[in-house]
């Protein structure tokens, strides 16, 4: 028997247009003689289920439910393809554990921990894992720009500390920038972060779980055509993606070490993609995406790509360890 399968898709952050490509590619992938696959579009204004013809039919909340044609549609599972506010934060994931339907995503703490770098790189840093040095923000506070500078360096990055898709980030090179960049990044957070530039090569590591097993996927180096991996870098074409990275045999060794140990001490399950810069021929952790893009552009379908994994079965295989 079919399985339905909701594939939640928009959100609450700047995100929600890429999110709706990703959720449009997972509902094009999925394979009609296996699962029946339903568009979830989820807005702070309204929940509804958007059919074939563009239709849209209001999702009850109370049980996530839906009714089409006088009749009640309930889900197998949930594939959340939402980048940001509320499915790369917890809050959806936190929904559907109550409700107890099956999603594809990390746990509740996993999304919530991850979402906020500092907390994330903080609870990393005592198992070895190196990082940026770091100063931190929140809004309203005293802003010491020699601290900071003092601190970080320049050039330095300053950072929404709960955003995507290199939302709100800047790269600052002479102190008199650091106030603007520190308005920037508020406009899209109430916590900031700001790191030291680290100068070197960047690659990005999807990890997954893949038929039971914690899977690094082939890495892919990031060479932006921009002063750094922006959002034009990312979503408009203005980078290469190179997979797989060129890495020697042992910066590859390194970084498939760290990617996966970091992956199993955050205790993660289903997909997530990290960014590490190598300095000094170590790997330090940038930050980590759960619900990474899924277009047909993006870095993680390409690894999977990489390692002889089509979108349909890696999309199949979220689901099935979902429902496992």
């Amino acid at each position: 028997m079919k399985k339905n399968i909701a594939i939640i898709m928009g959100g609450y952050s700047s995100e929600y247009e890429i999110s709706l490509k990703s959720g449009n590619v997972v509902y094009e992938s999925l394979d009609p003689a296996i699962y029946n696959a339903y568009r979830i579009h989820i807005f702070k204004d309204k929940w509804v289920y958007v059919d074939a013809n563009n239709d849209e039919f209001k999702i009850d909340k109370n049980d996530f439910s839906v009714v089409v044609n006088d009749q009640r549609l309930t889900f197998d599972c949930v594939f959340n393809a939402i980048h940001g506010s509320p499915g790369e934060d917890g809050f959806m994931q936190a929904y559907f554990e109550l409700l107890n339907i099956p999603h594809t995503s990390c746990g509740m703490y996993q999304a919530a921990l991850t979402f906020n770098k500092r907390d994330c790189l903080s609870s990393l840093k005592p198992y070895g894992v190196l990082t940026a040095e770091s100063y931190y923000l929140n809004l309203g506070d005293v802003i010491n720009e020699e601290a900071i500078i003092a601190k970080v360096g320049l050039p330095c990055f300053v950072k929404a500390n709960k955003a995507g898709s290199s939302f709100g980030i800047t790269k600052v090179y002479k102190s008199e920038e650091l106030q603007h960049a520190i308005d920037v990044a508020f406009k899209e957070d109430d916590e900031i972060i700001i790191e030291s530039f680290l100068d070197g090569t960047e690659v990005s590591v999807g990890v997954i779980t893949y038929k039971g097993d914690t899977k690094v996927l082939p890495i892919t180096e990031i060479v932006s055509d921009n002063d750094f991996f922006d959002y034009k870098a990312k979503y408009l074409g203005e980078s290469q993606e190179i997979t797989p990275a060129r890495l020697t045999k042992e910066q590859e060794r390194k970084v498939n070490v760290v990617a996966k140990k970091v992956y199993d001490i955050l205790k993660m399950k289903g997909f997530s993609r990290s960014e590490y810069i190598f300095k000094d021929g170590e790997p330090h952790l940038l930050e980590m995406n759960t619900v990474p893009g899924l277009t047909k552009e993006s870095i993680l379908p390409q690894q999977a790509a990489a390692a002889g994994i089509s979108l349909s079965e890696l999309f199949s295989n979220a689901i099935e360890e979902a429902l496992s």
